[in-house]
């Protein structure tokens, strides 16, 4: 069924599906391969398998992504956690890691959570505010934080970007890093992306403008107002947006660290300083 609906790695995937309906791993599936199961796991396991012929994501289906090491939830109201992603967390745990204190940190558009809860994870002591504009998104995301144990040391906010903020309590207690995986798809690129993104991953966290370019606008227009000096600000972006983004970014306030590829050698993670 899969593979006649054009699913990749359909065999694996139909594996994955069978073991989250047994409740064991992909090993034990294929170590008890001869072993029937229930009437009710087929119907189960037969619906499952249907939705995932419809294009319906696998995470979304079982839901569950790994990230970082860590499990987390994710349905229909987040953007499934990324492997590129990781890249942004690597590299920010090596700028933190020169750090005298333990950072404040703000994550822009958290969705599932995935990015200020592994930093925060992975980093004693420090604390974030994960921002966005989406409620049943943060919902999720407050559940993932509980899940890891790090609840207390993370405030989930509804906002637009930064709208929310009062930029003169920032001003007192200012963000030592800044993170987000902002939208940045152009209008008229979404019916060129795969179905399981297009047909049923959140479009708000997806579409930024014609040009894919509007909310890193705001970002780099707004985030200085709550970052230190000498904080840092980490982002992703779309695989050919990297020279536009550079002319976006204004000398006088940030310094470019660095434009970091993925493993694709796709141009992927912007990390800048603020100057002033």
């Amino acid at each position: 069924m899969l593979r006649l609906n054009g699913v990749p790695e359909a065999r694996r995937e139909a594996g994955s599906l069978l073991a989250h309906v047994l409740g064991h791993d992909r090993s034990f599936i294929l170590s008890h391969a001869e072993d029937a199961i229930g009437e009710k796991q087929s119907e189960l396991f037969h619906g499952y398998l249907q939705r995932r012929a419809e294009g319906e994501p696998l995470q979304y289906i079982t839901g569950h992504q790994e990230f970082f090491g860590l499990d987390f939830e994710v349905n229909r109201n987040v953007l499934i956690p990324r492997p590129e992603t990781e890249l942004l967390i690597e590299n920010a745990l090596k700028l933190c890691a020169t750090a005298a204190e333990a950072p404040f940190i703000c994550d822009v558009g958290t969705g599932s959570g995935c990015i200020a809860i592994t930093l925060v994870h992975e980093l004693p002591q420090s604390r974030a505010l994960a921002l966005d504009i989406s409620p049943e998104a943060l919902a999720v995301a407050e559940r993932n934080a509980d899940r890891h144990s790090i609840g207390d040391r993370i405030k989930f906010l509804v906002s637009d970007c930064f709208g929310a903020l009062n930029a003169q309590d920032a001003q007192q207690t200012p963000f030592d890093l800044i993170v987000s995986n902002p939208p940045y798809v152009e209008n008229g690129a979404m019916a060129g992306l795969q179905r399981e993104v297009r047909n049923f991953e959140p479009h708000t966290a997806l579409v930024a403008g014609d040009d894919g370019l509007a909310v890193i606008r705001r970002l780099l227009s707004d985030g200085g107002s709550f970052l230190k000096t000498g904080g840092f600000f980490l982002f992703e972006i779309g695989f050919n947006q990297a020279p536009a983004v550079e002319q976006l970014i204004d000398g006088e306030s940030w310094r470019l660290l660095g434009i970091l590829a993925d493993l694709q050698g796709i141009p992927r993670t912007v990390a800048l300083e603020k100057l002033t």
